[in-house]
């Protein structure tokens, strides 16, 4: 009897495992199992993203708020790496950067040839323009409009302190004019003197610390002038002014009135189309870059880079910024390769 059962028992086995190999053999043939050990697991694992660390960046407001929407979608794909952002002027992001206190300087102006020595290395990933501005209450509104600014006249608002009413300019109300400026050292600044062969130290006017501050002090004032980037004077959603400030045309070819292919300040879409058109003056109209103390070598900071002048760039003319040219895409990405 004992015999009996002990080969029950081995033909029992027997047949137990010729059905689960049966079951593999089937998974095995319907692809729904790789191999034997595969059946004994929940399934294959996910690959994950081995990119991480973290990247500090400081600097210009006018590149501050595309370097947060493009961080943003960067941590879509790669969840691990991490941001450290803040605005306070290109002087400040260039001084951080060039000190090691951050991975990258927002840079909205020319790189000087002293910090180019200090190690200063510029990868540009857009462009806008420094944009003068008034208040849009300005009893003199609908003539300033009209006639613009000259070049010149600028030059006597802004470093001569000769223009010193808004009748000067267009000639109707006679109403004061209070000169604002950037007080802190601003690529807008030195961008918007050097459209009249001036630095920003040459600037007159009351110093307000950076561009929402001074967009802020232009809405509050009737009679104010001042400059800003293009991401402050502009709803991104409606793309027309905010409310209380007004871009003021320049009179580009000087002869006293905004003519049909100068008025293009409309909404934030025809002036950057103009700024890209080369309709717009340069400078005021400049490059926005990424300023590096050296070559990038971190793994992520150049992957960072690669995303910015690619899968970025879609991200660039919605956000107010105008794209770069596909020559210079790749022109600025050899710089990190």
């Amino acid at each position: 009897m004992e015999v009996y059962l002990k080969q029950q028992t081995i033909i029992l086995m027997k047949k137990s495992l010729i059905i689960k190999q049966s079951i593999i053999v089937a998974a095995m043939a319907t692809g729904l199992i790789i191999s034997i050990s595969s059946f004994k697991k929940s399934g294959p694992k996910q690959k994950t993203d081995d990119l991480e660390g973290t990247i500090s960046i400081s600097g210009a407001f006018a590149l501050y708020p595309i370097t947060v929407k493009w961080a943003d979608e960067f941590k879509k794909l790669h969840p691990k790496v991490t941001f450290n952002i803040s605005a306070g002027g290109a002087g400040k992001g260039i001084t951080d950067a060039l000190s090691g206190l951050v991975d990258i300087g927002l840079a909205s102006r020319d790189i000087d040839p002293s910090e180019v020595s200090k190690g200063a290395y510029t990868v540009y990933v857009t462009k806008d323009a420094v944009v003068p501005t008034f208040n849009d209450a300005n009893p003199d509104v609908a003539a300033i409009l009209s006639k613009g600014v000259k070049k010149e006249q600028f030059l006597d608002i802004f470093v001569s302190g000769n223009i010193k009413n808004w009748k000067q300019i267009a000639g109707k109300v006679d109403v004061p004019m209070h000169v604002y400026t950037r007080s802190d050292a601003a690529g807008a600044g030195e961008t918007w003197a050097k459209y009249f062969g001036k630095k920003q130290e040459d600037l007159l006017g009351v110093g307000v610390f950076g561009d929402p501050g001074l967009a802020q002090a232009v809405k509050k004032d009737v009679t104010a002038i001042g400059y800003n980037n293009l991401a402050y004077l502009y709803d991104l959603k409606t793309r027309k002014p905010v409310g209380g400030i007004r871009a003021l045309p320049i009179d580009v070819n000087g002869n006293g009135k905004i003519d049909a292919d100068e008025n293009f300040y409309g909404t934030i879409d025809e002036l950057t189309a103009a700024i890209g058109e080369g309709k717009y003056p340069s400078p005021p109209a400049r490059n926005l870059g990424f300023l590096f103390k050296g070559k990038p070598k971190k793994k992520e900071l150049i992957e960072f880079v690669k995303f910015v002048l690619t899968t970025g760039q879609k991200d660039v003319e919605e956000s107010g910024y105008i794209a770069l040219s596909n020559a210079k895409i790749q022109q600025e990405l050899k710089k990190v390769q």
